[in-house]
């Protein structure tokens, strides 16, 4: 279960990366100072967890429930972490 909550947040910091680089105009360091500043710093993490419904359902199919537990935690974790961001 700890794999998959590791997992699950490295899953998220590469969607935001991903979400930033490719459909922003802002490099990294730019554009989180940018984006924090704005107040969508949430939104970003927040759309950088939907690589975590495809690690989910990988770790399913896989039958890696425990994983996919932790994955879940890690949605959770992050949920309450943007709501004070």
């Amino acid at each position: 279960m700890l794999i998959g909550f590791f997992l699950g947040i490295i899953a998220s910091l590469i969607g935001s990366f991903l979400f930033i680089k490719l459909f922003t105009s802002f490099d990294l360091s730019n554009g989180l100072e940018t984006i924090k500043q704005y107040g969508y710093l949430g939104k970003v993490v927040t759309l950088g967890t939907v690589l975590d419904l495809l690690l989910f359902l990988f770790l399913l199919k896989r039958n890696k429930e425990l994983m996919a537990r932790g994955v879940v935690f890690a949605v959770i974790v992050l949920a309450i972490t943007t709501l004070f961001i």
